[in-house]
């Protein structure tokens, strides 16, 4: 049944948090695993939709899977025989696609359902496909299926005509065991990139230059099990700073890199929020309007585009207008409609949105669309006067691990509900 969260607002966030495993590394560092056939112990694993759609789907190949508790969890691979991943799971998510790069250099045909994931806009696999033909593998996308075949990579240089976070770390765990040497040139750098890279390498890997745009891989003929902790994941820190400061709260944000938040740092800061870094945490607090300022999106070390959305709505109550240019994806305004529902003032020209601060927002009924606006309007929940009721939370579940038992624990007055579905055989037709 269709859940929805029931949010009353005005209440600011106060206390600690803690921040949980990186999404975006985690749906590349289980498929990772199958490129050795051994054991692996994986820690700090987020506990979201995405974790465990990619857990069944191992589950299907022939991996064992054992929870030693809730974020630590058992991979052992050596029962896997097969690169078919023809599991209809695999068109729920985005990140289906790293199995295409994990079991290509371990067996010579794989193949994968074309991927799925929120609708933000563009995000085609051609990237992926110049790769993978580049190592030598032949690829086609017929009948729906991602499909790769080869009699053994060798490595190359590839070069990226944008920067691709999916098509770098895809390519990156089909080069470890290539023959020859690798490199990626106009890679991405994002953390997450460094993390799967990490992981890699201590399974036997020879990678170089992560964190850069060039990485240089050079190949090994096999690898094996590690235990391996993952980072914490950027994109919910930034989501419960942004929170903090859009209720006028003080959080001290827990279990963060606090160099990976330094785009959204700075932002805040010019916004006038008071933001103080420590070794492995961040507190946000609060007391004032804040004040208009202009985003521009790009890949990192700048600001994330999948920020983008809850900062546009902590800056919906600023003094002043606010100008979000959005450059990497051209559907990621879907939230705006939404916050205009609750009062919000903003206008949309193609890529680029203008907010004009108004004094507060009011509760309205409201939808998620995708992963991340469905961040936002928890957030404008929470900043509005009033009840929200927001709908569609799937999306939510898809990346953030229960994030209202973390706002819950900080104040917030959120709680998940059933949906009632209204039968029309409730009501008597007054016309036919």
């Amino acid at each position: 049944m269709e859940e929805k969260f029931v949010i009353h607002g005005g209440h600011p966030l106060k206390g600690e948090v803690s921040v949980s495993g990186a999404k975006n590394a985690a749906v590349a560092i289980l498929p990772a695993t199958l490129l050795a056939s051994d054991v692996f112990t994986i820690e700090n694993v987020p506990h979201i939709d995405d974790v465990v759609v990619l857990l069944n789907i191992l589950k299907r190949l022939g991996a064992k899977i054992n929870f030693i508790n809730r974020t630590t969890l058992t991979i052992d691979t050596r029962e896997v025989n097969s690169g078919n991943v023809r599991i209809k799971l695999a068109k729920r998510l985005r990140a289906s696609y790293y199995f295409i790069g994990s079991l290509i250099g371990r067996f010579s045909d794989v193949g994968v359902y074309l991927p799925g994931g929120c609708d933000i806009g563009s995000r085609p696999i051609d990237l992926h496909i110049k790769g993978l033909t580049a190592l030598g593998a032949k690829v086609d996308t017929d009948y729906g299926i991602f499909h790769a075949v080869s009699n053994g990579l060798k490595g190359t240089e590839v070069y990226f005509d944008q920067v691709s976070v999916g098509a770098t770390i895809n390519i990156m765990l089909a080069a470890v065991r290539a023959k020859g040497t690798t490199v990626l040139i106009n890679a991405a750098k994002e953390p997450h990139v460094v993390d799967v890279a990490n992981f890699l390498n201590l399974m036997g890997a020879k990678i170089r230059g992560v964190g850069t745009d060039i990485i240089r891989i050079k190949g090994v003929d096999s690898l094996h099990g590690c235990n391996y902790s993952i980072i914490p994941d950027q994109i919910e820190a930034g989501t419960l700073m942004i929170a903090a400061a859009a209720t006028k709260g003080d959080v001290l944000v827990k279990n963060v890199v606090p160099v990976h938040m330094d785009a959204l740092t700075a932002k805040m800061l010019e916004m006038g929020v008071d933001v103080q870094e420590f070794d492995d945490s961040i507190r946000v607090s609060c007391n004032k309007r804040l004040n208009a300022v202009n985003i521009k999106t790009y890949p990192y070390p700048g600001f994330p585009t999948d920020l983008q959305q809850p900062a546009t709505v902590l800056l919906s109550t600023a003094l002043g207008a606010s100008v979000i240019v959005e450059n990497i994806f051209e559907s990621r305004f879907k939230h705006i409609d939404e916050i205009r529902k609750m009062g919000a003032k903003v206008t949309i020209d193609d890529r680029i949105a203008v907010v004009q601060g108004v004094e507060r927002l009011t509760g309205s009924q409201v939808k998620a669309s995708d992963l991340r606006a469905g961040a936002a309007l928890i957030i404008a929940g929470l900043m509005a006067e009033g009840t929200t009721e927001l709908y569609n939370i799937q999306y939510i579940d898809r990346g953030y691990d229960h994030i209202e038992n973390k706002l819950i624990a900080l104040g917030a007055d959120i709680k998940r509900e059933k949906v009632e579905e209204e039968s029309i055989e409730e009501f008597e037709l007054e016309f036919r």
